[in-house]
């Protein structure tokens, strides 16, 4: 701090959940933070969401400084936080000094690998193109200071335009919270202009545009954080930039991830809540919904994004979206896939209460929600419950589904020509399994019985695959006359598994995995066969 000048009156640090909230910090395309920093582990490199968060902010053009943090890991480390973190490195011993390097160099190949040139703060000697790593421990507090001076330089440098002050008011709701004897308050956060108590205020809610006063403007005291519970001190006006909890009513229903506005007039009123209503329309209607999915809720808009593009990624459908507390109106939409597809009857709920009459509808009309604080706990009790439900289809719809298979006789192997038919067979085209209905399409479709087990080399087969040769056994059904080799069929006649709509219908709609792009080319060729629509 001795080398620069301090013009700057003071940071505002958010701590956003790495992906979360900051892929919706955007206030119709504006970030709200002038600069970033990014924290990579020294130890373990970069994570999805690292990446992730280069992305967002490659996208929105925002500058950014890397903490390198966690350097107290590194072997026989000596912190000294007092002082610069340069001197510190310097006296370390010779192995801390060449894991530091390693690891250091390993951060910076892996920024190039995302397009990006860095090298370490005191290395850098071009700034303005070479992204600076400044290596810092939250824990013993090495290199924190040098990461805080750095920050100041750059801003007062280069975004001393951008940072400057001005009198319009430029504030976004960052977070919606019920605190104990305050009822819900909203933290917003202040980058331009002023706020003061009594002033009319236009937020977002779930139901429409907010119009409320505020009744009070609560501050942490200095050097705590807003969201650590302390002592508030009550402020009749607050200068930007500034986090600050507000207290009013009607805040149950707001929405966070969305601006702030001051109304002085009705007309100004109305103004603002036409903006509102249109902010929100744009960000969800740029949602695609599918015709089938799941429902999600989330607390913010913020989060409800951030879910979103995770299920995106892991291919799982959405069909409706809200934010706030699961309602019975959320049930009875979501109801709705019990008709079409039982697996998407599901509501994902982050971060959000459910409310108990929501509950007991749920559980009386057989709709699962799943409710969880972090994003990948929700997905693997989806996919837990997917499977778990396919698994009881697949066991449900195991005598339904028919596999497409082709047959050749093997003449030296008929082990017994009535029934039950025991021969040996070929498999020219498909899968065999236990339980397949077989006949001869070359006598017009003589159906012989259905196949009860699979044999090669005296063991037991579960499937047998196209080039296999087996031993199959054929029992005659109940109700049908035995059919005989030799005088219904023989060794120049193909044997085929009989199909129908409804054993189609299964194979597609459970067992797709099982099949290969041959057995698909074959089921659509037996269709014709059986002339099935």
């Amino acid at each position: 701090f001795q080398k620069i000048q301090l013009k700057l009156p003071g940071l505002l640090i958010i701590d956003t959940p790495g992906h979360e909230s900051f892929s919706n910090l955007r206030v119709r395309g504006s970030s709200l933070c002038d600069i970033a920093i990014l924290v990579i582990d020294i130890m373990h490199g970069m994570e999805p969401q690292t990446i992730e968060s280069i992305n967002l902010l490659k996208e929105r053009k925002t500058p950014f400084v890397v903490a390198l943090n966690k350097i107290d890991r590194l072997y026989e480390w000596k912190p000294n936080p007092n002082s610069d973190v340069v001197n510190t490195i310097k006296k370390q011993g010779h192995m801390t000094t060449q894991e530091f390097n390693e690891r250091s160099q390993a951060a910076i190949t892996q920024l190039a690998e995302q397009g990006l040139n860095s090298a370490l703060f005191y290395e850098n000697k071009k700034p303005k193109e070479y992204i600076s790593l400044v290596p810092t421990s939250a824990h013993t507090g090495d290199g924190m200071g040098n990461l805080i001076a750095l920050i100041c330089e750059l801003t007062q440098n280069w975004l001393a335009k951008k940072v400057s002050y001005s009198e319009e008011l430029h504030a976004t709701v960052m977070e919606v919270k019920s605190i104990h004897g305050l009822g819900t308050t909203i933290d917003v956060i202040l980058v331009n202009g002023k706020l003061r108590e009594g002033d009319h205020i236009v937020i977002a809610g779930t139901e429409g545009p907010i119009v409320t006063q505020i009744r009070g403007l609560l501050m942490p005291q200095p050097l705590r954080e807003l969201r650590v519970k302390a002592q508030y001190e009550h402020h009749k006006e607050v200068k930007a930039a500034q986090g600050v909890k507000v207290i009013g009513k009607d805040f149950e229903k707001a929405l966070a991830g969305l601006p702030l506005y001051v109304a002085n007039g009705e007309d100004e009123v109305e103004y603002y809540k036409e903006e509102i209503s249109h902010a929100l329309k744009e960000v969800l209607n740029s949602i695609k919904l599918t015709e089938r999915g799941v429902f999600v809720q989330a607390s913010t808009l913020g989060s409800l994004e951030a879910l979103l593009e995770f299920l995106r990624t892991s291919k799982i459908p959405y069909a409706g979206i809200n934010i706030g507390p699961v309602h019975k109106k959320d049930i009875m939409k979501a109801s709705i896939m019990l008709e079409h597809d039982t697996q998407y009857a599901v509501i994902l709920a982050f971060d959000v209460k459910v409310e108990r009459e929501a509950q007991e509808l749920a559980d009386s009309l057989g709709v699962t929600i799943f409710t969880a604080d972090i994003i990948y706990h929700l997905q693997d009790k989806f996919m837990k419950y997917r499977e778990e439900l396919k698994k009881k289809k697949q066991e449900e719809f195991r005598n339904i589904a028919v596999f497409p298979c082709k047959l050749r006789i093997l003449p030296q192997f008929i082990f017994n020509a009535r029934d039950p038919i025991v021969l040996g067979v070929s498999v020219e085209a498909g899968l065999v399994k236990s339980g397949t209905p077989i006949c001869v399409p070359s006598k017009e479709n003589v159906f012989l019985g259905q196949i009860t087990s699979i044999e090669i080399n005296n063991k037991p087969l579960e499937v047998a695959r196209r080039g296999q040769e087996v031993c199959i056994k054929i029992e005659n059904i109940p109700g049908e006359t035995p059919k005989l080799y030799g005088r219904h069929f023989d060794e120049n006649d193909m044997l085929i598994s009989k199909i129908s709509r409804d054993s189609i219908d299964a194979v597609k709609e459970y067992f797709r995995e099982e099949m290969t792009k041959q057995d698909w080319a074959l089921l659509v060729e037996l269709k014709k066969l059986f002339q099935i629509l």
